[in-house]
């Protein structure tokens, strides 16, 4: 039996958008094997969960609200995850101590080890391009916190940029 048009599109497209929710979700999990798994579980989410998307706004946004809410769903159910919370002058002293080299993959590393909250919100506005609103809503959070994760995460790499030179590859 032949399945509905928008499951199949729906399946097309989320392989399109495999690698930008496993970025994605390592911000949130913090680890590549970790993330595989959540990111797993979202695409399986996703299809089961076809029927609720309407075809309105973006796709991607709609599956980072998926995979946050996964990530939540998954975070009951372990042991809280021991996080490291700090202002920014604890930021930009850990950005101290890293290497003076940076190259891609140190730069996706420091995403990831920034503070809960803090790298999701850099990835979904500075990298993938998304407004406050539509972070806020990915997230599940009030604008303002947004703006007020966002220009930590920014302080972070402004600190980051004075101490370390950045060596492309």
């Amino acid at each position: 039996m032949r399945q509905p048009a928008t499951t199949i599109d729906l399946r097309r497209d989320l392989v399109g958008l495999l690698p930008r929710l496993r970025r994605f979700a390592i911000t949130l999990a913090g680890e590549a094997a970790v993330a595989d798994e959540l990111v797993q579980a979202v695409c399986q989410r996703a299809i089961a969960k076809g029927h609720q998307w309407s075809g309105e706004g973006r796709l991607e946004s709609w599956i980072y609200t998926l995979a946050r809410q996964q990530w939540t769903d998954d975070s009951r159910k372990r042991k809280p995850k021991a996080s490291v919370r700090g202002n920014v002058t604890d930021i930009r002293e850990a950005a101290r101590e890293r290497s003076a080299a940076v190259d891609p993959d140190a730069i996706h590393r420091m995403i990831a080890d920034m503070p809960d909250g803090l790298s999701s919100m850099f990835l979904l506005v500075d990298v993938e391009g998304h407004s406050y609103q539509q972070a806020a809503d990915i997230m599940g959070t009030p604008v303002a916190n947004v703006v007020s994760q966002l220009a930590t995460a920014r302080l972070h790499f402004a600190g980051l940029a004075s101490t370390h030179p950045i060596h492309r590859y």
